[in-house]
């Protein structure tokens, strides 16, 4: 009996699954920006996905992360079995956009490409590193929406009128 092999016959001039990405698209950067200044003051962490291969295109949380001030520790065990998982991306609340000793232990260690974002996480607060931990270049592609401005710090609303007790309810009879 013969043994049935699907065979996919890839596109000509198409990138191979596993190719070290160039370029990340708005939508991944922005989110990534995003989830950065909403975990803000804390750090952030997460991966990144290519879809197609070749460009880093999803941003994946993993369940289980924790985060503080000066860490966040991603649970890498939680990931699905995926081979289109390229990398990372963190935040530095600091904005300092280069790598720690921790950061350079992570980047050896897993995956091809990785994003450090720094406060005030707008257009230009990201940096690309490769496995090495040298700086590389990431193309941004495709339209999307604008990246968040500066973070503005909490004031409370003044109240107006203090609140006054009112009388007894109709359920409150003696």
């Amino acid at each position: 009996m013969p043994f049935f092999r699907p065979h996919r016959k890839p596109q000509p001039g198409a990138p191979r699954l596993g190719t070290t990405p160039t370029s990340i698209t708005r939508r991944a950067l922005d989110s990534a920006l995003a989830s950065g200044a909403s975990a803000y003051p804390n750090e952030f962490g997460g991966v990144l996905r290519a879809d197609p291969p070749g460009v880093i295109s999803e941003l994946l949380l993993i369940p289980g992360t924790t985060a503080g001030h000066r860490h966040a520790n991603l649970q890498l065990y939680m990931l699905p079995a995926d081979l289109t998982v390229v990398g990372t991306v963190h935040s530095h609340p600091s904005g300092a956009l280069h790598p720690s000793s921790a950061d350079l232990r992570l980047f050896r260690s897993w995956g091809r490409r990785h994003l450090i974002l720094g406060a005030p996480f707008g257009q230009g607060c990201w940096r690309a590193y490769d496995g090495n931990g040298e700086e590389t270049h990431l193309a941004v592609v495709g339209a999307g929406t604008a990246a968040p401005g500066p973070l503005r710090s909490y004031r409370p609303r003044p109240r107006t009128a203090p609140v006054e007790p009112r009388g007894p309810l109709p359920d409150d009879e003696p």
